[in-house]
């Protein structure tokens, strides 16, 4: 069974910093693309970076280009979204999920392409 779990929300000021940690356990390969996602009250989840199973592909959402960066850890199955200069606007759920298979340089940004998930954890951002 496929394992996914996200740590590191919490409140910050704008301004500040964040690092969320995604672990996948349970996978039937051994490495995989990894996206992360999130979904403000009352809005749709969108996507926002997604790091392919090698880490040399990556790919972000415009509003969170030059502030956030995705990265695989020593260990295949972490992954970090380091997440800088931070608003109000970033306030959400944050989740990060993976596909089933994965090819070389897969960054997809529709969350169709992803089958496990995690349940996610709060990002707070205030003014």
């Amino acid at each position: 069974q496929v394992q996914v779990v996200e740590s590191g929300g919490g409140l910050v000021q704008a301004g500040g910093s964040l690092r969320l940690s995604c672990v996948v356990s349970g996978h039937a390969f051994s490495s995989y693309t990894v996206g992360w996602f999130r979904q403000a009250p009352r809005k749709e989840r969108e996507f926002v970076a997604a790091i392919s199973k090698d880490g040399g592909n990556s790919d972000y959402a415009d509003s969170v280009k030059g502030r956030f960066t995705i990265s695989r850890g020593d260990a295949k199955n972490m992954v970090y979204l380091q997440m800088n200069s931070l608003n109000p606007e970033d306030t959400a759920v944050y989740a990060c999920a993976a596909p089933v298979v994965s090819t070389d340089y897969y960054v997809p940004a529709r969350e169709t392409e992803y089958t496990y998930w995690g349940q996610g954890t709060q990002v707070t951002v205030s003014s």
